[in-house]
């Protein structure tokens, strides 16, 4: 300790101030509380020079001992001049009699979080009154929970995707449902997007079903799907709307003869056969066509029903083929055919 009429034991002074600085009247620092020797690391704070290692921003005009003496009582800005050490630090300067110096305590401010983080700080390194730690735990604590908050958030949203993905879903092909085509061709006529229907219905899988089965149908089923699925595209609607039903919705796609070029290879697939365990399942489609601007106003219903008419016709004409409707009736078109199994 150094001696002279102000004696003050470094261990006290240390628990009360733990960020203090005793500064002799020659500038030299006398003491340094723990907290502000952990901060900075291997520098020796004790016996350096207060303004080699530090500048008084506020108040302007600080360069020695006496210029502080006369803050006695103010509030400081001080800033370290080592570079790694980017927090700032706020103060008060008490004048110490017999013209010892003066005291200062200094806090983190608005840094203590930054300082925390970057020095390991814990609780003991503030003072026992210093509500420091105590601000921190509630921001943590509201940091916890609104990052809770949005985690329960995201799995809300994720289970309500998930909700209306299944409400939209086939649970056994995986393809669009009923509900899914409706709000597709809503959207579409509503927003007068041109696009072309074809309603699909399966030929002789009321026979794979009584000789084989519903594991065999329900295999068929998904068999299908994924044809409709490979000859579409990403924009396209496919949806199963019955037991053996189809309806595929095509997105800006009006041209009959394309139309015709895709239903020929949905037939021509689905005619191939499929192997269940060792059993053979063989099937084939009637395909009803109507293209939205064949209407002068595209209405759902009346376009399902005409897409149906057509698919009969198809049926009765043979199966295994296609027809488009097109002026009121079921109109021909090359297509694919084949026997009953």
């Amino acid at each position: 300790m150094p001696d002279g009429p102000m004696q003050i034991e470094k261990p006290a002074l240390n628990r009360v101030m733990p960020m203090h600085l005793w500064i002799s009247g020659r500038g030299v620092i006398e003491s340094a509380g723990g907290t502000l020797r952990k901060v900075f690391g291997a520098e020796h704070l004790e016996g350096a020079s207060f303004f080699d290692l530090f500048e008084v921003r506020r108040p302007g005009g600080v360069f020695t001992v006496t210029d502080m003496r006369r803050l006695d009582g103010e509030r400081l800005q001080i800033m370290p001049k080592e570079a790694s050490i980017v927090q700032g630090f706020r103060g008060i300067a008490v004048c110490l009699p017999a013209n010892e110096g003066v005291l200062v305590n200094l806090s983190f401010g608005i840094d203590v979080m930054k300082a925390v983080a970057a020095h390991d700080l814990t609780d003991a390194d503030f003072a026992a009154t210093d509500l420091a730690m105590e601000l921190l735990y509630l921001v943590e604590a509201k940091t916890a929970v609104t990052e809770e908050l949005r985690q329960l958030n995201m799995r809300l949203q994720g289970a309500r995707d998930a909700a209306e993905e299944q409400a939209l879903t086939d649970t056994l092909t995986g393809l669009r449902n009923r509900r899914a085509l409706d709000l597709a061709m809503s959207m579409m006529i509503d927003r007068k997007v041109p696009f072309g229907l074809m309603h699909i219905d399966l030929d002789y899988f009321k026979s794979v079903n009584d000789t084989l089965g519903h594991a065999a149908g329900d295999f068929v089923l998904q068999v299908v799907a994924k044809v409709l699925l490979s000859q579409t595209r990403l924009g396209d609607t496919v949806a199963r709307v019955g037991g053996d039903e189809f309806v595929v919705v095509f997105r800006d796609l009006t041209d009959p003869s394309t139309l015709f070029k895709v239903a020929e290879r949905v037939v021509e697939k689905l005619t191939e056969p499929s192997d269940f365990h060792g059993q053979v399942c063989q099937i084939s489609a009637s395909i009803g066509i109507t293209i939205s601007t064949d209407y002068a106003q595209p209405n759902a219903d009346k376009m399902l029903s005409d897409a149906d008419e057509a698919l009969y016709a198809s049926k009765n004409a043979g199966r295994g083929q296609a027809k488009l409707h097109c002026d009121g009736t079921p109109a021909d078109l090359p297509g694919k055919r084949i026997q009953g199994a």
